[in-house]
């Protein structure tokens, strides 16, 4: 089971929820990323760039997805690869956490580890990106869950209700 989805969205909290009531194994791609370069994300933006980093997530996301009895959170941008998309869709289910750009903003405010939002203006970036990767999140899911107004165990619940509908 694959969480896709923008910065912000809970995926990483709500994965970790999800994978200890379904009984699976969580992982989180960024922290896997930096687990397995020991190196932190912002680093290897800075000095790999963005497509560097895209490459080092391709890597984990397709050995992560070959893994058996799995709950996998994905970095926000993981949808921009086609192969990635295609991993994903293909090797287990996955669900879309869909975050308003105000939640977004809410919940990446204090945040200095998210350098694609190292701008003058974080909103209108997030706006810029959601444009972007909306459809791709889209393609990619099997089921969109809103994450809107909800504690990560209200959106683990839902997720957990509509699976068993």
């Amino acid at each position: 089971m694959f969480l896709i989805g923008p910065m912000g969205a809970g995926k990483s909290t709500v994965g970790r929820q999800l994978a200890e009531a379904l009984h699976l194994d969580f992982y989180d791609s960024d922290q896997e990323i930096e687990r397995r370069t020991g190196a932190d994300i912002p680093w290897i933006f800075d000095v790999e760039g963005e497509q560097g980093f895209r490459d080092r997530e391709e890597a984990v996301i397709d050995l992560l997805t070959q893994k058996p009895r799995l709950l996998l959170a994905t970095g926000g941008g993981a949808v921009l690869r086609p192969v990635n998309r295609q991993r994903l869709h293909e090797r287990g289910f996955v669900i879309y956490l869909k975050a308003r750009v105000e939640q977004q903003l809410e919940r990446t405010a204090r945040d200095r580890h998210r350098p694609l939002l190292r701008t003058a203006d974080p909103e209108a970036r997030l706006r810029e990106l959601m444009l972007q990767r909306e459809p791709l999140y889209r393609e990619t899911a099997h089921l969109i869950i809103d994450t809107e107004g909800g504690l990560a165990r209200d959106v683990t619940a839902r997720i957990i209700k509509q699976m068993r509908a």
